[in-house]
């Protein structure tokens, strides 16, 4: 009997989707798109980040620089007492700098699924180290009027999700929520996308959302205020000497 039932629940989910609708080759593609989304060949940014949890809430301004899926730059702006706090990322090294104590901490690999300044983005996050066409096998189902991708990590990939589904819209190929699960299956966060706008000719969700399902009442919107592409970036911008310049 619980055989029959766990079975006539999976179809019953998968209803909702039908059959892979490609090959594997469109997937890909379409999980390209959603990879370069935010970064395109380099980008400049000003963000705003708002942390709220059941016992306080804050707001960061952020301005930052990448340079396709390697480099990536981070400093805070605002509030006064973390303006300058900065993070670097090369290749698969990652930085942070504290202005206070006039630091630079490097961070290790089994740091980069750490919190992100207290919020519920990670240090992965922020600086997209993984790009998920690289690092993950996908398949694409639909309904009708969405895509859904269903990510799992290939063989080499070190990675705590055991299973990533991105839901794309098929209006304007856009993603409006992401969804990570744990080796349980259970689904341990979600990403929600909102607030469509034009940035330098491209349109893209202006506002991420991520909640953690294990953390009542805490949740941290991410918002692009400014962002532009294909800028011409000085290198010098993702070095150790530009990480430590004193923000005035």
């Amino acid at each position: 009997m619980g055989h029959y039932f766990t079975t006539f629940i999976i179809i019953l989910i998968f209803s909702v989707f039908s059959m892979p609708v490609s090959a594997n080759s469109e997937a890909v593609a379409l999980l390209k798109k959603i990879d370069e989304l935010y970064r395109s060949d380099s980008s400049v940014s000003t963000m705003k980040m708002h942390i709220v949890t059941p016992n306080w809430n804050r707001t960061l301004e952020l301005q930052s620089w990448t340079i396709g899926m390697d480099d990536t730059f981070i400093r805070i702006l605002s509030p006064k007492k973390d303006r300058g706090v900065a993070t670097l990322k090369k290749g698969r090294e990652m930085w942070n700098y504290f202005p206070k104590i006039n630091k630079v901490i490097k961070v290790p690999p089994s740091m980069m699924m750490g919190s992100w300044m207290g919020s519920d983005f990670t240090n992965d996050d922020l600086v997209r180290e993984v790009s998920l066409v690289k690092e993950y096998n996908v398949q694409m189902t639909e309904s009708s009027d969405q895509y859904q991708l269903v990510l799992i990590p290939k063989k080499d990939t070190v990675t705590v999700w055991a299973r990533i589904d991105v839901l794309v819209e098929k209006e304007g190929l856009l993603p409006v929520e992401q969804n990570y699960f744990n080796e349980k299956g259970e689904k341990v966060r979600s990403m929600y996308f909102s607030n469509v706008r034009d940035f330098s000719g491209k349109k893209i969700p202006a506002t991420m959302s991520m909640v953690p399902h294990n953390k009542k009442g805490h949740k941290t919107e991410f918002e692009y205020i400014k962002l532009e592409f294909n800028n011409d970036i000085n290198k010098g911008v993702f070095t150790l000497r530009n990480l430590q310049k004193r923000v005035q």
